[in-house]
């Protein structure tokens, strides 16, 4: 009873800081001290797995797969806006308004309208017990788990909340936290992406929780639903949110009159790029309950809510030309150059154009005037051309057929809307950005060697792939320019030292294509080895969570490449590893040499959690089935495959509750 006291305290105490920190921006202790209660927690519930909640603080850091998002329905449903653009139009919902109301006075309340992915939260007994998206409005997916990893969604709630309710509340992306985002995919030769609204959106279908958990989300609320929840209004129910701990942004107002509402919509027209997060307009309600009630709904709106759209800034300029970068992985982007043109605060000079279809989507001619806008108000496009303006002798654009680099015969392969240089072992480009993603900081983090430094020994014959980095000589490059001593030294240690870089940083620092961190760490895990991921069928490939047909397909061709295979001889031979070193800390060895392969969806724990569970009692958590297998931990919609080899092979197969009971001592 002690040590569940002790956990039920450490969850009260990060819950409260949580909020302290992510709601109220009032900190009371630093990261490191919060990072020690919950490291004390972790190991607690690993050593106790009996006291497992699903509301601790740990689960927030991810970890759970989910296959199949289940589709619920949802309790009250979600009803979409009906849209104006224009205060005339705003003026005769007003009428509206007034015609079902009569004499009666009614308020208005303003809220920004956020440009996110809209959820619905459950909690009962003030505990979070699921989240769906709005999907159609009356059914949406359950994405309970990946919510979990939200800071500002809280998992306990404060105060007096009811026994029931529901929480309507947007998921977005803050404008820095997108940033930060993209500059690491650029890095890593992936695509950006677009928006923050479509990466919001995008994050919450992610199947491994723990990728949603490295993404800064946040959860601003807008709306309560249920019954008998104390509060007769929106702008109180906002208030009564707050005090349960939802993040809820401090622009609200209530407004008296049509001309209050106005002089919001014309403040917030003119600021909203001042705010760290994206919107698209403002949502005006009518205050009282007892009159939202009154109004009622059409069959998709209610009557008593509108949604004011801002218009996209845009601007016109000349695109003069168009020019062609090489990525990392081969693929060609064509980039528009303009005319320079100020458009949301900063100069715009560039735009991509992402691909030829998108070029000729676009019917675009160099000579042409066309409107840019910001995409997510960060990124430059170009959304269309004023045709009116089109010179007489606008040229037409022809893609082109060679690499801007090597000249190499340019791809494009089936399904695929981007061209490719396929010559990665002569296109020089491709080359030295393999490299800067080989020393980069999320790869084997060597310091000394920036861009400059990487192309200059790249032009003096020194390098022409990773393994040359291992034999560079001291006196080859102090010959070279901006080379003293002590940075030769410092790179050459820097170096040397990136031998004791774990196989994860190693295989996600080879570049191969598709394969980013996280998919790394799984390959790495579930085959401990580089022959074994070379030896690796298709098959076993894409059993692996995160796996699947383009990334098994991209191994393969991988491997299947003699020079790729001297390539990492040459690294083994120079002392890269290649291995995985696993390390454990053994609470019990109730589960000594037991090999687990798990499967499906759980209730009651996370998949990630189960793993440490396993190997901290001495276990150890393998891909696939085979003979040595000792038992299929088996979830909710386990692959078919899985069970039959296990059936066909005579392996038990248990569920959740029989392993808990099977690790008590």
């Amino acid at each position: 009873m002690v040590i569940k006291e002790k956990i039920k305290r450490l969850r009260d105490a990060l819950h409260e800081h949580n909020y302290l920190y992510y709601i109220l921006d009032a900190p009371k202790i630093t990261d490191f001290e919060f990072d020690q209660l919950l490291k004390t927690l972790q190991d607690l519930e690993l050593q106790y797995p009996e006291f497992f909640d699903p509301n601790s603080p740990t689960q927030r850091v991810g970890g759970g797969v989910t296959k199949n998002f289940k589709t619920q329905a949802h309790r009250y449903p979600m009803y979409s806006l009906s849209n104006t653009y224009s205060k005339e139009e705003l003026l005769q919902w007003v009428g509206r308004v007034q015609k079902v109301l009569g004499d009666e006075k009614f308020e208005f309340t303003c809220e920004l309208k956020y440009d996110g992915a809209s959820i619905s939260l459950t909690y009962e007994e003030g505990k979070f017990l699921r989240g769906l998206t709005r999907g159609d409005g009356g059914h949406g997916d359950d994405v309970s788990l990946n919510l979990r990893t939200i800071p500002t969604i809280p998992l306990k709630l404060k105060g007096d909340y009811p026994d029931f309710v529901e929480i309507r509340g947007e998921i977005i992306l803050p404008l820095e936290g997108f940033k930060l985002i993209n500059q690491q995919r650029i890095r890593s030769g992936e695509e950006p992406f677009m928006n923050p609204r479509n990466t919001a959106s995008g994050s919450l279908k992610l199947q491994d929780s723990k990728l949603v958990a490295e993404r800064p989300l946040e959860c601003f609320l807008y709306a309560l639903a249920g019954e008998d929840l104390g509060v007769d209004s929106q702008i109180a129910a906002l208030e009564k949110a707050r005090s349960w701990g939802f993040k809820v942004p401090e622009t609200s107002i209530l407004a008296a009159t049509v001309e209050e509402v106005f002089r919001y919509l014309d403040h917030w027209n003119q600021n909203r790029l001042d705010l760290s997060y994206e919107i698209d307009g403002v949502v005006i309600k009518i205050n009282s309950f007892n009159q939202q009630n009154r109004l009622g709904y059409t069959a998709k709106s209610p009557r008593w809510a509108i949604a004011y759209k801002f218009k996209a800034e845009q601007a016109l300029t000349q695109l003069e030309s168009v020019s062609y970068q090489v990525g990392r992985t081969g693929a060609i982007t064509p980039v528009a150059n303009l005319s320079p043109v100020l458009l949301s605060g900063t100069t715009v000079k560039r735009a991509s154009l992402h691909n030829a279809d998108q070029i000729e989507k676009l019917d675009l001619r160099i000579g042409d005037f066309v409107y840019v806008e910001k995409g997510g108000e960060i990124i430059p496009k170009i959304v269309g051309v004023a045709e009116e303006n089109r010179p007489p002798k606008s040229a037409e654009i022809t893609f082109i057929t060679l690499c801007p680099e090597c000249q190499y015969e340019l791809v494009k392969e089936e399904g695929e809307a981007q061209h490719y240089c396929k010559n990665q072992f002569g296109c020089p480009i491709q080359i030295v950005s393999k490299i800067q993603h080989f020393i980069s900081r999320k790869a084997m983090d060597i310091d000394g060697l920036g861009k400059e430094t990487v192309m200059l020994l790249y032009e003096n014959h020194l390098i022409s792939n990773i393994a040359d980095l291992y034999n560079l000589k001291r006196n080859e490059l102090l010959n070279l320019e901006r080379m003293a001593d002590k940075s030769v030294d410092n790179l050459l240690l820097s170096i040397e030292a990136s031998k004791n870089k774990p196989f994860e940083k190693v295989l996600f620092g080879l570049g191969i294509r598709y394969i980013g961190e996280t998919v790394a760490k799984k390959l790495v895990k579930a085959f401990s080895s580089i022959d074994s991921i070379r030896q690796a069928s298709r098959e076993e490939l894409i059993e692996l969570d995160e796996i699947g047909d383009r990334i098994a397909d991209s191994l393969l061709d991988y491997f299947k490449d003699d020079r790729n295979i001297l390539l990492i001889e040459r690294l083994i031979k120079q002392g890269v590893a290649f291995e995985y070193e696993q390390q454990q800390s053994t609470v019990n060895n109730v589960l000594e040499d037991q090999k687990f392969v798990i499967s499906g969806v759980f209730q009651t724990i996370s998949r990630e959690n189960l793993k440490q569970i396993i190997e901290s009692m001495g276990g150890t958590v393998v891909a696939s089935i085979s003979a040595k297998t000792n038992y299929l931990l088996a979830g909710e919609g386990m692959g078919p495959s899985k069970k039959n080899k296990a059936e066909r092979l005579g392996i038990p197969i248990i569920d959740e509750s029989t392993f808990f009971n099977m690790i008590k001592v």
